[in-house]
């Protein structure tokens, strides 16, 4: 069976459709892939990629088709538009000419923002009358509201008629949050098309470069026994609303035992390091930058807590980022600031604690609080976490519910 996946980011980039494209194609299936050339979330395209090169290439058994985009660079609202659109107009007139060359079975759609990706999947579908599967991982047009601050009813209302005429079209909507249903649904009656399919953890299981060694990174490298470290690990971006965080750590300057470090790249870096030096607070906040994916569970380990965040937006009230379960395979102890379904599942797992969005002091004390818990506490919340996690949230369930989701659309 020929797959065709329709996605705005893939392999070297970090995202899950990485392992459903992977996965399928060691099930069997014939799978390619449109996507773009790298470029996230550092800005640029990554080493080895161009215009010029590695624009088709095959990847664990699955073909990568990448289509030129401008790329997004380091901020700025008009680079970042222009990315999006330039990825679109190319995928619009490629899918156009592929539709007529390249016969396939089915199609699925991994959704991220920006929504135009799933414009191009509709129209392969319908030409080509084949099932579309499509997996919402951000919703539309609320993120374009809540991170794009755009809420003018003439760029709306186009939006949402855009959403629902793919919507139509699709036979399967998966949801990777419970909390999208009510916001789809209002969207027209999708009810018997919405299916649950959450995230997962990464698949860490290759070794550790031979090089690395955690002994020789930031507070690591002078831990001290009475020293308390929390671990953010992940794209450092508007939405992770890691500003609230470091003034949670500017109220806890003087407890110099207790120690933040962020693991990770993006377009904030860079100004959260500048307050961390503004606010002298080097000797408790450390930005150490990207490390390769095998290597966070080494971080993890090391580290006595998990923390994230999210901005109080709707989109992301009603998210539960796939970082949660990837925290919950560790089995380490989640501190998390956001409102929502993620709240909801760190309560439901029992699994660390959580404040509302925003709130720098509730998350201090929430620090001081779980800095002063004994340690067989604290390895009780993340082996309940883990326990969760196991039980509802695997690779291995999603794969095979996918598998039987792709069998039984007709």
């Amino acid at each position: 069976m020929k797959i065709c996946i329709f996605t705005n980011h893939f392999y070297p980039e970090d995202f899950k459709v990485n392992d459903i494209a992977f996965e399928l194609a060691k099930l069997g299936y014939d799978v390619t892939v449109l996507t773009a050339i790298p470029d996230y979330p550092k800005g640029k395209f990554y080493d080895g990629y161009s215009l010029f090169k590695r624009r088709r290439e095959i990847v664990n058994g699955v073909n990568v088709i990448r289509l030129p985009i401008m790329p997004r660079g380091k901020g700025g609202a008009i680079r970042l538009v222009l990315n999006y659109l330039s990825y679109y107009f190319c995928l619009s007139i490629f899918t156009f000419f592929h539709s007529f060359k390249y016969k396939y079975d089915r199609v699925f759609v991994h959704l991220t923002s920006p929504f135009f990706v799933g414009v191009c999947a509709r129209k392969l579908a319908k030409r080509q009358q084949i099932p579309l599967l499509f997996w919402v991982l951000d919703l539309w047009p609320e993120s374009l509201i809540s991170a794009g601050g755009i809420s003018n009813p003439l760029i709306i209302k186009p939006q949402i008629k855009m959403v629902q005429k793919v919507y139509n079209q699709c036979t399967k909507i998966l949801i990777s949050s419970k909390g999208f249903e009510k916001s789809i649904c209002e969207k027209g009656n999708y009810k018997d098309k919405l299916v649950y399919f959450p995230n997962w953890a990464e698949d860490v299981k290759g070794e550790c470069p031979n090089d690395f060694d955690i002994n020789t990174i930031g507070p690591f490298a002078s831990r001290c026994k009475d020293d308390f470290v929390l671990l953010f690990a992940g794209n450092i971006g508007e939405a992770q609303n890691l500003d609230a965080v470091l003034e949670a750590c500017k109220l806890l300057k003087d407890k110099t035992n207790i120690k933040f470090v962020f693991v990770g790249d993006g377009r904030r870096k860079e100004s959260l390091e500048l307050f961390v030096k503004d606010n002298e607070l080097q000797k408790t906040v450390f930005f150490i930058g990207r490390y390769p994916i095998q290597t966070m569970p080494v971080f993890m380990n090391a580290a006595d807590v998990l923390m994230f965040a999210l901005k109080d937006e709707l989109c992301f009230n009603l998210t539960v980022p796939a970082k949660v379960q990837f925290y919950m395979s560790q089995g380490k102890p989640i501190l998390a600031m956001i409102n929502g379904d993620g709240a909801e599942l760190v309560k439901e797992a029992n699994c660390g604690l959580s404040v509302n969005a925003g709130d720098a002091e509730a998350f201090a004390k929430a620090v001081e609080k779980m800095s002063a818990m004994q340690k067989s506490g604290l390895q009780t919340l993340g082996e309940n976490g883990k326990k969760y996690y196991q039980n509802n949230f695997t690779k291995e369930k999603r794969i095979s519910q996918l598998n039987e989701l792709i069998n039984g659309t007709n």
